[in-house]
């Protein structure tokens, strides 16, 4: 028996990276997924991958709430059940000092976490089992602060106060509400904000990185997926509105 054994997971960002690597596991734990992310095409592959028998996918994006009403809509029909949300998705923004920031895409920034985790935990929040769980991916970011990257900043520090408010009102069912937050992690997101904050070529700007984090090297996608896998199942069952880091030590 795996440890999400007849579970369903509803993994938003669930087409590529940290999303991608955690459904792998959720499946391998016996789950079944249904992967939500705005590329078609990424996200045919994921479901192929994974197989049909245990992946399905709704293209949406977390902005537009009606977009994630039917994607959640979309689990339930093909899945009878939801045990557990993995609200993942998230865009890195501009890097630049505050007075230099646009206001439109300070405001894209919030939109996709803080709006978009909101839309996600609407609509599952009412239709989650008694008993489940919902992770909201927020970053290192949200615990301290960088230079230039203050909508990314604002946006994984407001995910948090969500995530304490609904921790709060779901536990009279033993819902569940954590936020997950990765310190730099190898993929290609991480990789395009690490080029632009130094302004190196790849090798050095994750050098760069690296030498910031106490265990000395970025994590991999497969250990911040085995984070979600916790916060995910019965293991966790007595872990509730924590702030759950994977960052080497950055933070500390």
């Amino acid at each position: 028996m795996g440890r999400l054994q007849d579970k369903v997971v509803i993994v938003t960002g669930g087409e590529s990276g940290i999303g991608l690597a955690s459904a792998r596991l959720f499946v391998a734990e016996g789950a079944s997924v249904h992967l939500v992310g705005i590329e078609e095409g990424l996200l045919g592959e994921a479901v192929a991958s994974l197989g049909e028998d245990h992946a399905s996918a709704t293209t949406a994006d977390v902005t537009d709430e009606a977009a994630v009403e039917r994607a959640v809509d979309a689990c339930l029909e093909r899945w009878g059940h939801l045990d557990v949300v993995f609200s993942n998705a998230g865009i890195s923004g501009q890097i630049a000092p505050v007075a230099e920031q646009g206001s439109d895409g300070f405001a894209r920034v919030l939109a996709v976490h803080v709006l978009g985790a909101f839309h996600v935990v609407k609509h599952t929040a009412p239709r989650i089992a008694d008993g489940g769980s919902i992770i909201i991916t927020s970053s290192i970011a949200g615990l301290i602060g960088f230079p230039t990257l203050s909508p990314y900043v604002a946006a994984k520090h407001a995910q948090v106060g969500l995530m304490r408010t609904v921790a709060k009102e779901l536990a009279p069912r033993r819902v569940r509400v954590n936020t997950l937050h990765p310190g730099p992690t190898s993929t290609p997101f991480q990789d395009d904000i690490e080029l632009r904050f130094t302004g190196e070529e790849l090798e050095a700007a994750n050098k760069f990185f690296d030498d910031l984090i106490p265990l000395g090297r970025h994590s991999t996608v497969d250990e911040i997926a085995r984070a979600a896998l916790y916060l995910a199942s019965d293991d966790s069952a007595m872990v509730t509105s924590v702030t759950f880091s994977i960052d080497g030590g950055l933070a500390g």
